[in-house]
């Protein structure tokens, strides 16, 4: 059962450690994060003590630049995901000093180097752990 609700960003430990800015860009052209009913909930879940994000970095962090403190959520992420691989960004985020949206600030990148740094470095991982 998944459930909607209001959650503070502060409190939500993002999963990747990178915005593309083409997203961002197009992202900032609709989003309303102050209007709960005009965008589709962001998906969280606890692992391992933490709330995280599943999905939706980029509108989370819309609405931080937005001056937007708290966001619409859905809780708790049923879909079977790699648990594994999300612990593992996780840790990277970690590692890296991210624990909420407000530290990826300075870490909106363009198109490609995100496809590099991001991407490449979650297929590699996956391909380590055996999804793909």
């Amino acid at each position: 059962m998944t459930r909607d609700l209001i959650m503070e960003l502060k409190d939500i430990q993002p999963s990747q450690l990178y915005i593309s800015s083409q997203k961002l860009d197009k992202v900032l052209e609709w989003f309303n994060p102050s209007d709960y009913d005009s965008y589709d909930a962001i998906p969280i879940k606890k692992l391992n003590g933490k709330i995280i994000f599943i999905d939706g970095h980029t509108r989370a962090y819309a609405a931080y630049l937005k001056g937007i403190e708290s966001i619409k959520v859905y809780y708790w992420e049923e879909e079977e995901l790699s648990w594994d691989a999300y612990q593992i960004c996780i840790d990277w985020c970690d590692s890296e000093g991210i624990k909420s949206i407000h530290d990826l600030k300075g870490r909106v990148i363009n198109p490609e180097e995100y496809e590099t740094l991001w991407n490449d470095r979650c297929r590699k991982m996956q391909k380590e752990l055996g999804i793909y």
